[in-house]
Order: structure tokens, then sequence, then C-alpha cells
């Protein structure tokens, strides 16, 4: 059993902070786009610069404070932890804007008014966030949970992988069906208004009833998010930090996104092999390992699948399939190489690295090159 070197009881305060710190950049985020519906191109390539340098920054914060308070070895540890966890969110918080874009497509939802739904959307995957990870830190203290974390973790992504597309029916959402059945919903837009009054009577707006959709549908994404984060490090604080970065630019991201989200149509195999890593790593490497599996190979392996994943959508059209296949082509070489090291040397990359985690690197790439072959 992982010792938690921050526990709430002692670091509450640290907690109320950082929760502190995230309201008033939400509220400086707020303010500055008060006077514009939609962020250029540009400005949200800034914006989302800006958050990932924030998120790196609290980290170089973070190592530091720890390295000087429990050793160097400590904070790398943790560090390697922290941006493990943060690109496992990002990379996921992806799939969230393609859902996003299919809510506000299937509704009619003009750019305008996309802005305000998502900086609430932003606001209540913080709040769903805190919620899971106080829970699933509760509950991560018995010993089978892991295991059963880390086999949903590889059930998710072999649907990710093998499912079809996404598909979103808002009329079939409970809750909307619940709010147009106890409320009276107006035909049409009112501006960005949420709700508004007819002859005295409180109406909601179909604005709602997208907020409503996009709220629950940010609930079913942290079931898969907040246990991917736990597959990566058994900090409570470290994943509440780096669920909360990597969510706070969601909103810059879909604008920088929205007009190129059906290229990445190899994206989704990548994020299934990150899904189905980290919940095996939680379910059976974890347990193998003498101490938890090496942070850094892991970082290492989930850099890997999502590059792989993501460089052939950024090739040109007609040349994206021999981009794709090139790139199957040599993660099939990398898991041949990881096979080799792993069961046919006793040199010095297999001393410093272990059988164990070249095997689970070999199958992840071997995997991921049968995908972008197929694909």
């Amino acid at each position: 059993m992982n010792v938690i070197l921050f526990p709430f009881s002692e670091y509450w305060w640290f907690y109320l902070a950082f929760t502190g710190l995230i309201l008033v950049l939400l509220s400086i985020d707020l303010v500055a786009h008060r006077h514009s519906d939609v962020l250029s191109f540009r400005a949200a390539s800034l914006w989302c610069v800006f958050w990932v340098a924030l998120a790196l920054a609290y980290c170089y914060f973070a190592h530091v404070i720890t390295s000087a308070q429990l050793g160097p070895q400590t904070a790398r540890r943790l560090s390697l932890e922290y941006l493990t966890g943060y690109l496992v969110e990002k990379s996921l918080s992806v799939d969230n804007i393609f859902v996003f874009a299919l809510i506000f497509r299937y509704f009619g939802i003009e750019p305008r008014y996309q802005r305000k739904i998502l900086f609430y959307g932003v606001l209540g995957a913080i709040v769903f966030r805190g919620l899971f990870i106080a829970a699933g830190a509760a509950l991560m203290r018995f010993e089978w949970v892991p295991i059963a974390f880390g086999v949903f973790l590889v059930v998710t992504g072999g649907r990710m992988a093998f499912g079809s597309d996404t598909h979103i029916d808002p009329a079939a959402n409970p809750f909307v069906r619940l709010a147009r059945r106890f409320l009276p919903v107006t035909p049409a837009l009112h501006g960005s208004r949420l709700w508004v009054r007819l002859n005295g009577i409180p109406h909601i707006t179909p604005l709602m009833i997208v907020l409503l959709v996009v709220e629950t549908t940010d609930v079913l994404f942290a079931v898969d998010s907040v246990p991917a984060v736990f597959a990566v490090t058994s900090e409570p604080l470290i994943v509440f930090t780096s669920n909360v970065f990597a969510i706070l630019g969601l909103r810059a991201l879909y604008f920088l996104l929205a007009g190129a989200m059906d290229r990445f149509r190899a994206l989704k195999y990548g994020l299934a092999g990150v899904l189905v890593f980290v919940g095996v790593k939680m379910a059976v490497l974890d347990h193998l390992s003498q101490d938890r599996f090496p942070a850094g190979v892991s970082l290492a392996v989930i850099v890997s699948i999502l590059a792989v994943s993501i460089l052939p959508s950024l090739a040109r059209p007609q040349r994206e399939l021999l981009v794709r296949r090139s790139a199957g082509i040599v993660c099939m070489t990398l898991s041949a190489v990881a096979f080799a090291f792993a069961f046919g040397s006793d040199g010095e990359v297999l001393a410093a690295v272990g059988a164990i985690p070249l095997t689970v690197s070999a199958g992840c790439y071997a995997i991921c090159g049968l995908f972008l072959i197929r694909g």
C-alpha cells in the first residue's frame, strides 16, 4: 500500500489556496473575453500556450518545494507522475472537445453562444472531478479497487478503439427529458440567456438544455479520466492538480481545434492505446513491480502512442494514408526492438529499464502499429 505524502487532513490549506487561485484564473479568463463571443485562432493559440506554460510552471514550483522537503528523488518521481497525469488528462480532454462539437451541431448553437456554455462546462468539470477524486482517494485504500479501475480502463480503451465513432443523442439525456417535463422551455434562443420570464412565468432556454447536456457529459468523462490518473499516481493532490490544469485550457483548445476536428481520425486509436496502457499498468504492472511502475517509462510510452496517432493527421489528405502506414511500420519496428531487448539481452538497457516495462512498451507499440496500418 502506497503512503499518501500529502493527505488532505494536513494539506487542506493548499487545496483551498489552489482552488482559490483557479477561481481567480477563471475570473480573469471570463473578464478578458467578455466582449468577444468567439476566440480567434491566434487568441486561442496564445491562451493554449498560456495554460500549458502555467501547468509547467506549477510543476517546477512543486518540484522545488517537494525536493526541499522530501528529497530530490521523491520530487523527481512526483514531477514525472504529475506530467504523465497532465498529459493523459489533456489527451482525453480532446475527446471532450469532439463530443462538445457534436452537441453544439445537434442543437444548432452558433459559435457566439458556445463560449458561455464552454465556460460553465469547464467550471462544472472542475467540481465533478473534485468530487470523483475525493471518492476515488477513499476507495483506493482497498487493494481490489486499483485492479477494478485498471480492468475498467482496458475495457473502455477497447470500446473506444473498436466501437463506432462517438454518437450523442441529447434528446435521450435523462436530465434533458426531466427538465422538459417539469420546466417550460422556450422554442427559440433568447441570445445568450439561460432562462427568461415570459408572461410572468420562468422559462429555460434551449441554451440551458445544452448546458445540462454538457454538464452530464462531463460526469461521464470524469468516470473515465479520474481512474486513468489514479493509474499514474496514488497521490490525490497530483490527481487533482493535473486534472484541473488539463481542463482549464479546454475552452481555448476547443476554438483552436474546432475547424480541424475531422482530420484527427487516428487520434481515437491513440487515446484507446493510452487507456489500455494505464489500465494494464494499474491492474498488473504496479503489483508486479517492487514499488510503482517507473513514471519515466509511463510518460515515454504515452507520449510515443499519442505522437504516432497524431502525426498522420497532420499530413496532407492525399499523403495521409502513406504517413499513417509509415507510422505503423515505425511502431512495429519499435515493438520488435523492445521485444528483442526484453527477451534477448542482458545488457545495460535491460538492467536499467527491466523486462516488464520493455514487454509492455512492445505490446503497446504493436497494437498502435496494427491500428495505424489497418486504418
